[in-house]
């Protein structure tokens, strides 16, 4: 199984005495945004302290779960100083007692376990080399890659263990970094979600549209279907891979030390033995396990849960069946694949908690409304856009973003005369943004774990490619309003 490699607590990239320095300062902000909150016009700007710790902490310490707690932390200290241990238990309670980080846990613990398994069985490495019979160059591999993650347009859950899984060990043999492989596999994810239209995501905004009477109950999906020529970021985040794979768009930054390394054969990455049985790897023993989770996922609804569980129990026939280990020992790789997802799990339950005191404060309608007085119907396509990117990206929170921006930018749309479609397109694109750019969003995590490497190194590396969309996405927003 991989090894995700991550910077060690005796190694920060800061001296402790920085850290103590930024640990005083942060003290005093938050008595002062405390203070701030006791007063009747609410936190003001203080609402973004929590988020700014978070991003912060992350690029001193290149850390992502203890920025995200300590970012939290600060935000219960500013509600209610007194009471901040208390509320932060009872908001993480709530949080694991919701049915989201419930289903959360069983879905992504049983695909870290079929992963377990695919591995166990050599079946990734028989997968590896029926591609590697045909794929011979980098760039072939980039778009299979691409179009294998348009392929899986179900979840985005699915989509970045399935890409990874399926991809790695080709990628290692033709010197892909991981990096590069996580921003491929992450570009086709909620990007590829939204443009396909039978995914988890559209059907939760088809909800949104009829909920928000742009649409009559049962028509939503339909109202969804006008919109797709202007989700503007997804069609230029999926589009800008295949002008990063053929080189037209060159590597930046870390990423392009990434390359490098691995170019020169030191990725540093570490993985165990792909084949833990005495039989030789069968493609039967990967294509049959991952057509069931795609098929069963669709058949029951589009419901990953019920696809993975079906998967899982085909992959533990199939191979007791031919004799590659006894359930015991396949038990032990489900349980094993189960803890490779702890941290995952952790700092996508981090986030849901900071999301949780992030509306305690009132960060999201305190920014929408201090930017509403300079809209007008050319700017608000674009500045919707720039400012819920920019939310969603700081707070990890997309769906709840669109719970909290339809209501406010529809009736302010409608009240402009701006082109509604355009102005739903914005809103839907600064949620894909957010998705793919944020270092502690679920998919940004789920990618980085599928491909062996840290959920900043993913971020970090894969940043100027969504910033580089988002202005394209900016520029023709302003150019179609």
């Amino acid at each position: 199984m991989e090894k995700i490699l991550t910077p060690k607590a005796d190694r920060l990239p800061i001296g402790w005495l920085k850290l103590a320095i930024f640990g005083g300062a942060l003290l005093l902000l938050t008595l002062l945004g405390a203070n701030s909150g006791a007063t009747d016009t609410g936190f003001g700007w203080f609402a973004l302290l929590p988020t700014l710790v978070v991003l912060g902490l992350a690029l001193l310490t290149h850390r992502t779960l203890e920025p995200l707690l300590a970012g939290t932390l600060v935000g219960f200290v500013m509600v209610a100083p007194g009471h901040a241990l208390q509320n932060f238990v009872a908001s993480s309670l709530e949080v694991m007692q919701g049915p989201i980080m419930g289903w959360l846990i069983l879905v992504c613990g049983l695909l870290g376990s079929l992963t377990a398994l695919l591995q166990f069985s050599g079946s990734t490495l028989a997968f590896s080399d029926a591609l590697g019979r045909y794929i011979k160059r980098r760039s072939h591999a980039l778009m299979a890659s691409w179009l294998l993650g348009i392929a899986i347009f179900i979840d985005d859950y699915l989509n970045a263990l399935t890409v990874s899984t399926a991809m790695r060990k080709l990628s290692d043999q033709l010197r892909i970094s991981r990096e590069m492989l996580a921003y491929v596999v992450d570009s086709t994810s909620a990007p590829v979600c939204l443009i396909i239209p039978f995914s988890t995501w559209v059907i939760y905004l088809a909800g949104l549209l009829e909920a928000n009477g742009l649409a009559a109950e049962g028509t939503g999906f339909n109202y969804y279907l006008g919109l797709l020529p202007y989700l503007i970021y997804p069609w230029v985040a999926l589009l800008l891979v295949p002008a990063v794979a053929y080189g037209l768009v060159p590597t930046f930054g870390a990423m392009k030390q990434a390359e490098n390394r691995a170019a020169a054969g030191d990725g540093n990455h570490q993985s165990e033995a792909d084949n833990d049985t005495r039989q030789p790897p069968r493609l039967i023993n990967f294509v049959l396990p991952v057509l069931t989770l795609l098929l069963a996922t669709w058949y029951f609804d589009i419901d990953a849960l019920m696809g993975v569980g079906c998967a899982l129990v085909v992959s533990l026939v199939l191979y007791r069946v031919q004799g590659l280990a006894s359930l015991p020992r396949l038990f032990d790789e489900i349980l094993h694949g189960v803890g490779t997802m702890l941290l995952p799990l952790g700092i996508v339950f981090a986030a849901f908690v900071l999301q949780a005191v992030n509306e305690q404060l009132g960060l999201a309608p305190y920014l929408i409304d201090t930017i509403t007085p300079y809209m007008n119907a050319r700017w608000l396509p674009a500045l919707s856009f720039l400012v819920l990117a920019a939310l969603t990206f700081a707070t990890g929170s997309f769906w709840g973003v669109y719970a909290i921006a339809f209501p406010i930018m529809i009736p302010l749309a409608q009240a402009l005369n701006a082109d509604m479609a355009l102005t739903l397109g914005a809103l839907i694109s600064a949620g894909a943004f957010g998705s793919h750019a944020c270092f502690f969003g679920d998919s940004t995590v789920i990618s980085a774990k599928g491909c062996g490497i840290t959920p900043m190194q993913h971020a970090l590396t894969q940043l100027p490619y969504t910033l580089i969309a988002a202005a394209i996405t900016t520029v023709l927003l302003w150019l179609l309003a």
